[in-house]
């Protein structure tokens, strides 16, 4: 076995070296692409038997892995599909419930066989697809070698995003702990990402650089967005209905009156949640934001020393209990500059619960 497995590698490293294999995704180091053609000589000696191959197969696959630095994949599987999204359902059948959609080019972990479909987890997905739109292997894993974007993930709070890599340009944005942006370009200390649109820099102490494949949606965020939970939307939907609803201060009904924060309060009262009758005390609940990572079911505070607060509903909107002459309406969420946003919504559920 480990005889095989050192002429495979050193078969494969020269196979590299020599020219053979060639990507066009974001670089890879030499370790990577050495994997890559390592992988690719799988299979080739009519001297392994079936056991022997499985714990080579197994054990290059691991490799190719951890030289791209992917994570949460044991068993890469890429989706093939010529146009559209295919469904992921909850059973291996096509009467099974749809639980999410997955892409061309995705990757996803291939958890186990039954029949002709495949049990996969991709991002936040976990079910079941036809196996006929799943590579998997050698060419899954030399599909992947030109699939991969580099990205940087932040492992801080309050990381500042400028707009050139020096401490001395201006701030765009202020990022936090678990977002991730494509990599444009990496410098000796600085990183270049791609901020909604906009370039940006981020100090590279602060993220973790590495490779990540397109992944599958959620029924939720195919609906709604990427990120956006039915518990999101299902609390939008349940303020907009009271659009139209007077305005009065100190007021928390919903239906005879509310101020800005009482309107919030009780919203949130409705999902289970208690938030505090002061928009700058319910700005020092839940989770701070950036407006780079807004999502509907989050709260918007405006105002010098905060003395306004609105509930973000998406596309661009808040809706909120404006004054005694307009009540509860929706408005544009930069009708005023935003002070600070705050998130009380985690998954399916809301932090503190």
């Amino acid at each position: 076995m480990n005889n095989i497995y050192h002429k495979i590698i050193t078969g494969g490293f020269a196979l590299v070296l020599a020219g053979a294999v060639a990507f066009t995704a974001a670089p890879m180091d030499a370790q990577a692409s050495a994997a890559l053609g390592i992988s690719s000589q799988i299979g080739l000696s009519a001297d392994m038997d079936a056991a022997e191959t499985t714990d080579v197969e197994n054990a290059m696959n691991q490799t190719v892995l951890d030289a791209f630095h992917l994570d949460g994949y044991s068993n890469l599987g890429i989706v093939t599909v010529s146009e559209g999204k295919v469904n992921i359902r909850d059973s291996a059948s096509t009467e099974g419930k749809i639980v999410g959609k997955i892409g061309n080019n995705a990757g996803c972990d291939v958890l186990g066989e039954e029949g002709e479909w495949l049990q996969i987890k991709s991002g936040k997905v976990e079910g079941y697809i036809k196996a006929e739109y799943v590579l998997t292997g050698s060419e899954a894993l030399e599909k992947a070698g030109s699939l991969l974007k580099t990205v940087a993930d932040v492992n801080t709070e309050g990381l500042k995003v400028r707009t050139q890599p020096s401490t001395d340009s201006e701030v765009l944005d202020i990022v936090g702990s678990d977002q991730s942006f494509d990599v444009l370009e990496e410098l000796d200390e600085w990183v270049k990402i791609d901020l909604d649109g906009e370039e940006g820099y981020l100090f590279k102490d602060y993220v973790n650089v590495g490779a990540k494949l397109d992944e599958a949606l959620t029924i939720s965020e195919v609906m709604y967005g990427a990120g956006v939970s039915d518990v999101r939307m299902a609390l939008s939907n349940f303020a907009k209905q009271y659009i139209g609803n007077p305005y009065v201060w100190g007021g928390t009904s919903l239906t005879k009156g509310a101020d800005c924060s009482g309107f919030v309060l009780s919203v949130f009262r409705n999902y289970g949640i208690s938030l505090p009758h002061s928009s700058r005390a319910q700005a020092n609940c839940g989770t701070k934001i950036s407006l780079s990572e807004l999502k509907p079911g989050d709260l918007v505070f405006y105002g010098s020393g905060i003395s306004h607060v609105a509930l973000y509903i998406g596309d661009g909107q808040i809706i909120h209990a404006s004054t005694s002459a307009s009540g509860i309406k929706i408005s544009n969420y930069d009708y005023e500059t935003p002070v600070g946003v705050g998130t009380y919504i985690e998954s399916d559920g809301f932090y503190g619960e």
